[in-house]
């Protein structure tokens, strides 16, 4: 009976460990943390990173809510100034941002056609902008939030390492013709490392680069609404084995 007991309580730990979600609001990430593969992250909203590291497990699974509990009509993980993410996956354990409702062990429950619905993942730098400012600010963010600010006179900023991450099924609307890429870039430096990337079925483009020289390579942009790569605001970076497929539509 002993040993009976001991595997019935074995089997109910992993099942508990594998099924725990954490959700994730603006309030809840205010420095240093670590994401485990353990649990399934769900980001309820804006979540901004203002200072410390954001370090990611390899082959974690992080979820946007598609109706926040807050006031933002979106949910995304955006790394400010100053901040840093570390998201390194591996070919055999990805880190994939997701839908809420995408069953990721499930290849047939979302295709490419399902966009929009969540936003996306935002890094931003103190890279130098061909604009007329200095500065600029992430496009459908409420005006006067100053951690959605970008750009500076640093080239070499780093915001960070991902690698082995899928970005999936994003692009979600913040204001009137204004969505969110699958992985925006405002003002990256060259310190910043970024490889072996794809977005998929987004609602807008898959990468976007405002400004900034980060260096980016092995990158696939499949089935996106509007632009593969788009850049903008004197991006001054390199680009290596990128792949574009397109949608039919």
């Amino acid at each position: 009976m002993k040993k009976f007991t001991l595997a019935i309580f074995s089997i109910l730990v992993s099942l508990f460990a594998v099924s725990q979600t954490v959700i994730i609001t603006d309030d809840d990430l205010t420095g240093d943390a670590t994401w485990t593969s353990d649990n399934v992250y769900l980001l309820d909203g804006f979540v901004y990173l203002e200072e410390g590291t954001l370090t990611i497990e390899a082959g974690t699974i992080i979820k946007g809510k598609a109706d926040p509990t807050s006031e933002d009509n979106a949910s995304a993980l955006i790394i400010t100034q100053g901040a840093r993410i570390e998201a390194i996956g591996s070919p055999t354990a990805p880190i994939i941002f997701t839908a809420e409702f995408d069953d990721v062990n499930d290849p047939a429950d979302l295709d490419e056609t399902d966009r929009g619905l969540w936003g996306g993942v935002i890094l931003l730098g103190e890279g130098r902008l061909g604009f007329e400012t200095e500065t600029s600010s992430v496009e459908g963010i409420p005006e006067g939030e100053l951690r959605a600010v970008y750009g500076g006179t640093n080239d070499a900023d780093n915001s960070g390492i991902m690698k082995y991450v899928s970005i999936r099924h994003g692009g979600a609307e913040l204001s009137p013709g204004d969505e969110i890429n699958g992985l925006t870039f405002g003002g990256v430096g060259s310190e910043t490392t970024i490889e072996h990337i794809e977005v998929f079925g987004n609602d807008d483009d898959g990468f976007e680069w405002f400004g900034g020289a980060v260096e980016c390579k092995y990158l696939v942009s499949a089935f996106n609404k509007d632009d593969a790569f788009d850049y903008d605001y004197g991006w001054r970076g390199k680009g290596q084995f990128w792949f574009v497929i397109q949608a039919t539509d």
